[in-house]
């Protein structure tokens, strides 16, 4: 199969990619889910060129969970939205690597409504794995090269949590 690098598909999943960048860039956890909702949106519109329904419905509940993260941390709306994934996934799967994607969905709404710091970011990794996963069988070359610097920056994030809380640890 040849992929056309610069095909309509493609170039929104740059977009993906340069805004899913600039949200595992700031510190700021507001800035964080509003460059996640947008790189959400873009997501939203790649997989939609590129015939993947399953990765539509979970960027679009991925758009959906970033928003509602910026202004609940309700158990019940991440039950909420992790149970619509699984109804778009019942509805919309037809072999089993469609559920990529809708389980990367669940993990990371259950991380950015229930989990902070390390358990946050080690959920949210797990995803991120799934992701790229999903976006090698889809063909998804921004999505692809999204999630791998996503995992490596989350990766790297995660070790300098973990240092930093040894050292800040009295002796």
């Amino acid at each position: 199969m040849s992929l056309d690098w610069f095909a309509p598909a493609q170039c929104v999943g740059y977009v993906a990619f340069i805004l899913g960048v600039a949200s595992f860039t700031q510190k700021d956890d507001r800035r964080f889910k509003l460059f996640m909702a947008g790189e959400c949106l873009a997501y939203i519109v790649h997989f939609a060129l590129l015939g993947n329904p399953t990765a539509v419905a979970s960027s679009t509940m991925s758009l959906l969970r970033s928003v509602l993260a910026l202004y609940t941390r309700s158990l019940w709306v991440a039950g909420g939205v992790v149970a619509m994934n699984v109804a778009l996934g019942l509805a919309l799967a037809t072999r089993m690597t469609d559920w990529l994607p809708l389980g990367a969905s669940c993990i990371g709404t259950l991380a950015l409504f229930l989990l902070r710091g390390i358990p946050m970011r080690l959920a949210m990794l797990c995803g991120t794995l799934l992701w790229i996963a999903n976006n090698v069988i889809a063909g998804s070359i921004g999505g692809t090269a999204l999630e791998v610097v996503i995992a490596l920056v989350n990766a790297t994030m995660i070790w300098r949590m973990a240092r930093a809380a040894r050292v800040a640890q009295p002796a």
